[in-house]
């Protein structure tokens, strides 16, 4: 445990207000710290090596893997925002990595203080040059609790960021088929 983040905590929460010794209050400095400490533990975690050994295959077409949850913490706020992350890429050569990749390159993305767009964007990045691939659609939807819990409390509300890259970029049929692969109607 980190001793400085504890001394912290503790420091935080006596500033606010809330009496430690309370029953059930003893030990929160500690499992605060604690659960900030996996929340952050991509800072410095490069995504370069999540995706191993990559496999050649013949098929040419789109690969989507769509709804991988995720969980990350406003950079501004510090209050979680979360949702889910659906991504498609055109394969280079037929070069394709195994689908737990993408989840673990999402975690370790998400579990740094980010921006939803930020992270859109870092994800996009991570498999264009992790796989070399052609093109990347990745879209991340969200509920973002710095919205819900104060000032407007807009209950229900989500929001949508997108990143596209290669081939989807200028191709507009592979672009509406990345986008469709992905759940969305998109026909702009």
């Amino acid at each position: 445990m980190n001793k400085k983040a504890v001394q912290a905590m503790q420091g935080f929460l006596e500033a606010v207000g809330v009496d430690l010794k309370a029953s059930g209050m003893e030990k929160t400095p500690e499992r605060v710290a604690g659960m900030y400490e996996y929340l952050f533990n991509g800072i410095g975690v490069s995504t370069d090596d999540v995706w191993g050994e990559l496999f050649k295959v013949e098929n040419e077409g789109i690969v989507a893997v769509r709804d991988i949850p995720f969980y990350s913490m406003c950079e501004h706020h510090l209050v979680p925002f979360f949702g889910k992350v659906s991504i498609a890429y055109k394969p280079h050569e037929g070069s394709i990595a195994g689908f737990s990749k993408f989840t673990r390159m999402v975690e370790i993305i998400s579990h740094r203080p980010q921006l939803q767009e930020r992270m859109t964007e870092d994800i996009a990045r991570a498999v264009e040059q992790g796989l070399k691939a052609d093109g990347v659609l990745v879209i991340v939807e969200a509920q973002q609790l710095c919205m819900i819990m104060r000032g407007d409390m807009a209950h229900g509300s989500k929001t949508i960021t997108s990143s596209t890259r290669g081939c989807f970029k200028s191709d507009r049929e592979s672009y509406h088929q990345a986008w469709n692969m992905l759940g969305w109607d998109n026909n702009e």
